[in-house]
């Protein structure tokens, strides 16, 4: 009895250790088959047009009087609006921002010595913003007319003014160019699977990169017309670009 008893448990065991090998033997083998996958990268581009204006600048006036400076405001304003409506721009599309006015004998670096010819300098920003993106180029090209009608205007870096464009229609071009680049990232991965003699399976997961939209020649970037501004408003034409990284199981 004590043999047979022996020999039962030897069998157990034999048993039990064949079925673990066989379990650890598939375990191993599922790991590598999930482990085989090829990561790959889709991109995608398209070109567009800017689709929104905002053209800023300043009317400047000097003046030794606050209440004749503002009334020489007041008439710039008036043939600014005028100039900007007879070229084309909307009424509703012009807006008055901020108005600031500067008291040189009060500024503590400059002005004291009574040397200057004008205390006052008064500056009213104009804003214009459209989507009429080509009037509102043109009509910046052509402010010289309202230099020639005695109103100055600041359009220079140093105020942060000009013009910028901005393309807001990205959602109405997204999905297919999110179709572009998956379609580009699963051809770079059949060819990779050609070469390597092996052959592609399901996605295994997709990540979305992000949209960038920058001007199409980025050497303008930072140089727009009438002004500094960041990369991607300076141009009337944009570049849109996305990538996308994806992984596929590999048979």
């Amino acid at each position: 009895m004590e043999n047979r008893g022996t020999t039962l448990t030897a069998l157990a065991i034999f048993f039990g250790l064949t079925i673990g090998a066989y379990l650890l033997g598939k375990s191993f083998e599922r790991f590598r088959t999930d482990d085989r996958f090829i990561s790959v990268k889709g991109f995608a581009e398209r070109e567009v047009k800017a689709d929104l204006v905002i053209w800023s600048f300043k009317i400047r006036i000097t003046t030794n009087d606050l209440q004749e400076g503002n009334a020489s405001l007041e008439t710039a304003v008036k043939k600014v609006n005028e100039f900007l409506i007879k070229n084309g721009i909307n009424a509703k599309e012009i807006t008055q921002q901020s108005l600031a006015v500067t008291d040189k004998q009060a500024n503590e670096y400059g002005g004291q010595n009574g040397n200057e010819r004008y205390r006052y300098i008064i500056q009213q920003t104009i804003e214009v913003r459209s989507a009429n993106v080509d009037a509102v180029q043109r009509v910046s090209r052509m402010t010289s007319e309202l230099l020639s009608a005695g109103v100055a205007l600041s359009t220079g870096a140093d105020y942060g003014n000009g013009l910028r464009f901005i393309f807001t229609k990205l959602n109405d071009i997204k999905p297919a160019m999110l179709q572009e680049a998956t379609k580009n990232a699963r051809s770079g991965a059949e060819e990779f699977t050609k070469e390597s003699q092996t052959h592609l399976g399901k996605m295994r997961k997709a990540s979305q990169g992000l949209f960038s939209i920058l001007d199409r020649d980025e050497s303008l970037a930072g140089g727009g017309e009438g002004g500094y501004y960041a990369s991607g408003t300076s141009d009337l034409f944009k570049k849109i670009r996305v990538v996308i990284s994806v992984e596929y199981a590999i048979d």
